[in-house]
């Protein structure tokens, strides 16, 4: 039995879980900042070190003194005064070196980052780029890329978070699979499926290369980009990837039913009665898909307290066909007393007669002959019965047990008028006259 109700819902459950939007990552408020972009209290220092990768000019202490009265309101949280001494540095620049304003700038970003102004922050983050590589440390120009591509992102412009993403994938010493992932969701919001799905693809194997398991929403990507190419077999196999390192009743279901789509019956009931364990199943066609499933897998006891827990609970609403269901649910099972009552209420809800119908026929198996007769006339009486030739022998039969056979040959007559009945009613006429006659005779 195929789920096709958890199928089509996929896509869209993928789409909210699986792709976020990346953190930014902004400098750190400490007075680290001013060692995380090149400058240490020691100059000499800092000029050694960033000698060792790329030459630029050195910082004086007038500049420093500057950008420390600088971390000194960033590390209180007092903006506007930070925004004050950056203002009061800027109206001299024309006397620092491009280094020197580069870093200038930097703490711009920085702080309008801080007061979330991402606008501001992304147009002073780009003139330290236009410093020119020359006057700019290595990690402070692949950092700086990489954060405008983060904040062009906060603020939906995908276009130029991936314009600075490629130019950081240029230059930046280690491209780890983060960064795929990262990329991939770039070229995901952008509607680049294809290049979305080479670079998920790529993160997830460099994790599993080095025995690591993949991020979930990385896992969530890939899954989601294979269900638009209709590739059920990969969506498959990440599915079971989620459920043993995320297990998540929602994930589940959703292996349940892409089982159900390569027709692996066996292993979609195994996964969606996992799901039902789980907790996972709550909507009423959720819990009467699990019904089903075990009824059509054999296992119609199981379907049974699958639907009347779900009746108990309010999650399946108490309808006459729920209640059918149900019953139906107990006579595959044999248990047939525990199908009685709840056909009985399906029966005295239903404005057709069907149902008592069928509770004519467990009734005369259940050799309770008078109660056969009872809810036959009731079947009769509410009208609307597809097979009336089936219920006219049911009632024939009930009423020839009882040796009421006048009644029983009035009702197998009746039955003679559908060909398909005929055959089977002529049989009973003929045991019921040759019984009838029978008693007759002994009673001489």
């Amino acid at each position: 039995m195929k789920l096709t109700t958890m199928t089509k819902g996929l896509s869209k459950f993928v789409l909210r879980t699986s792709v976020a939007l990346p953190l930014v990552l902004a400098p750190a408020v400490s007075v680290t900042v001013l060692e995380a972009v090149g400058i240490s209290a020691s100059f000499a220092q800092a000029e050694a070190a960033e000698q060792k990768t790329r030459k630029v000019p050195a910082m004086r202490e007038n500049v420093f003194k500057k950008l420390g009265k600088v971390q000194e309101a960033a590390d209180a949280s007092n903006w506007p005064a930070a925004l004050a001494a950056l203002r009061d540095m800027e109206a001299g620049k024309s006397g620092y070196n491009g280094y020197e304003i580069a870093q200038m700038y930097y703490f711009y970003g920085f702080v309008y980052y801080s007061m979330e102004r991402y606008k501001d922050a992304i147009a002073a983050y780009q003139k330290v780029l236009a410093q020119g590589a020359e006057n700019l440390p290595e990690a402070l120009e692949v950092g700086t890329l990489l954060t405008i591509a983060q904040l062009y992102f906060v603020q939906e412009n995908y276009d130029q978070a991936l314009n600075y993403l490629n130019k950081w994938f240029k230059v930046a010493p280690n491209i780890n699979a983060d960064s795929y992932a990262l990329r991939a969701q770039a070229y995901y919001q952008k509607g680049d499926e294809a290049k979305a799905l080479s670079d998920v693809n790529t993160a997830v194997s460099m994790y599993e290369k080095e025995g690591k398991v993949p991020k979930e929403n990385w896992f969530g990507l890939q899954r989601f980009l294979y269900y638009e190419k209709n590739d059920y077999k990969k969506v498959t196999n990440i599915l079971e990837k989620l459920v043993k390192h995320y297990p998540k009743g929602e994930y589940y279901k959703q292996l349940a039913g892409m089982y159900g789509e390569l027709k692996r019956d066996q292993d979609q009931l195994h996964m969606m009665e996992a799901a039902y364990l789980a907790g996972a199943l709550q909507k009423e066609k959720e819990l009467l898909n699990m019904g089903y499933l075990f009824m059509g897998n054999e296992m119609p006891y199981k379907g049974a307290k699958v639907i009347d827990k779900g009746i108990k609970e309010k999650k399946i609403k108490r309808t006459s066909k729920n209640l059918e269901t149900l019953a139906q649910a107990y006579q595959m099972a044999q248990e047939l007393q525990k199908s009685i009552p709840e056909l009985e209420a399906a029966a005295q809800m239903s404005d057709k007669g069907d149902i008592y119908s069928r509770l004519a026929s467990i009734y005369l198996d259940l050799d309770k002959n008078e109660k056969a007769i009872e809810v036959g006339n009731k079947a009769l009486k509410k009208g609307g019965i597809k097979r009336p030739d089936q219920l006219y022998i049911v009632m024939g039969m009930a009423n020839a047990n009882m040796k009421k056979y006048d009644d029983a040959l009035a009702s197998l007559k009746k039955a003679l008028k559908d060909e398909r009945s005929k055959k089977f009613a002529e049989q009973w006429i003929t045991f019921v006259e040759s019984e009838k006659k029978r008693e007759e005779q002994l009673a001489i």
